[in-house]
């Protein structure tokens, strides 16, 4: 994993807008739409990249196309802090996009990892459009790092819930038994790793209501699931991102970072993504004064909220980055995003020309922050 050692390098959490009218089943379509991806990127001036998601429906679901057991009676997440306000639920519900979200299937049988096809496919589309980059030198330097999303053991779970194992543990298990195998194969590809676990902080406002303490259990049985998954791939080849739901709403029952941070920063992922930018979760950087980030480990805070069509202001995305590298150090920050503008390929919370706008922002907030902390003449 390259890391800020000249500059502060950006990324960002992995989904991004589809072409439009991709029709995801048509191979030749979607490696075109993967080159174009991730020229984007790179056009936008974003240093650390990956082919946007495009194959897939969404993050987490996606699993149900390569691994069996999924084939149980769909179940409906509940989000307790939207249900506190009935009006803004009703409105939710009303759209379909975003009702389908919330309804998957179960699982219902012995999970295991079925079909390689779309995962050699994703690692194929990608390497061809960066090799394609990396081979014309008329295109301009190619990026700097490039990663691929896989879903977490725990996400799985939150998304699809258990109908089958005698208990949640044996099926986290289970699920990291299986996507072992695709873990594994992103990192002999090449990329760095990320593993996408949302439910670390929002199963929290899922499901019944616990003390901290629970759900501090909860939280290390599924990063337990997580690190057995991962065994043998070097932590420095992997980042985890965590976020609380990525939806604009109420988000008045968000557990703070505070109460899992720990727990998280002892995880095996060397890097650590997590939402920064939005109004609910802004504040929580100064958490790192005393909290001690561990050897090794790097911060990839959101500086964009992925959930709101403002464009954040290169100057206040610069401030958000210098918080972090004067608290951890310069190399140990990377721009990002709070979680991805197009995590259910249906559901655009943020207009597509829009995204691509913010990303251009974020790169110029992060050419600010490293010439304040490496000196003018920084690129």
């Amino acid at each position: 994993m390259k890391t800020s050692t000249e500059r502060i390098l950006t990324t960002h959490t992995g989904s991004l807008p589809r072409p439009t009218g991709l029709d995801r089943h048509d191979p030749a379509a979607v490696r075109a739409a993967v080159a174009e991806t991730v020229e984007r990127q790179l056009a936008a001036g974003v240093d650390v990249v990956n082919d946007g998601e495009v194959s897939k429906p969404s993050y987490a679901t996606y699993v149900t196309e390569r691994l069996s057991g999924f084939g149980g009676e769909p179940a409906v997440l509940a989000l307790r802090d939207v249900a506190t306000f009935p009006e803004f639920a009703q409105r939710m519900v009303a759209d379909a996009s975003m009702a389908a979200v919330f309804s998957n299937p179960t699982c219902d049988g012995p999970v295991a990892y079925l079909d390689r096809g779309p995962l050699d496919a994703d690692i194929a589309n990608l390497q061809a459009a960066v090799g394609a980059r990396a081979g014309d030198p008329a295109l301009g330097d190619g990026p700097a790092d490039v990663f691929l999303t896989a879903a977490s053991p725990g996400v799985i779970e939150m998304f699809m819930p258990n109908r089958y194992y005698p208990s949640i543990e044996s099926y986290l298990g289970a699920l990291a038994d299986a996507m072992k195998q695709e873990y594994d194969t992103i990192v002999e590809a090449g990329f760095v790793l990320q593993l996408d676990c949302p439910d670390l902080a929002c199963a929290w406002a899922i499901g019944p209501e616990r003390t901290t303490e629970e759900f501090r259990k909860v939280v290390a049985m599924r990063l337990e699931a997580l690190d057995h998954a991962t065994r043998d791939i070097p932590a420095e080849r992997m980042r985890l991102h965590l976020c609380w739901g990525n939806y604009e709403g109420p988000h008045v029952l968000d557990v703070p970072l505070a109460h899992i941070v720990d727990l998280v920063l002892a995880s095996r992922p060397a890097a650590i993504s997590f939402e920064a930018a939005n109004p609910r979760h802004e504040h929580e950087w100064r958490l790192f004064e005393d909290v001690a980030l561990p050897e090794g480990k790097i911060l990839v805070p959101g500086v964009l909220d992925s959930t709101t069509n403002y464009v954040e202001h290169p100057d206040l995305i610069a401030q958000r980055l210098l918080r972090y590298a004067r608290l951890v150090g310069r190399e140990r920050v990377i721009a990002g995003s709070d979680c991805g503008f197009a995590t259910f390929a249906g559901l655009l919370t943020v207009d597509p020309r829009i995204t691509w706008t913010k990303l251009s922002a974020m790169c110029e907030g992060a050419r600010i922050a490293s010439r304040e902390l490496w000196g003018p003449g920084t690129a």
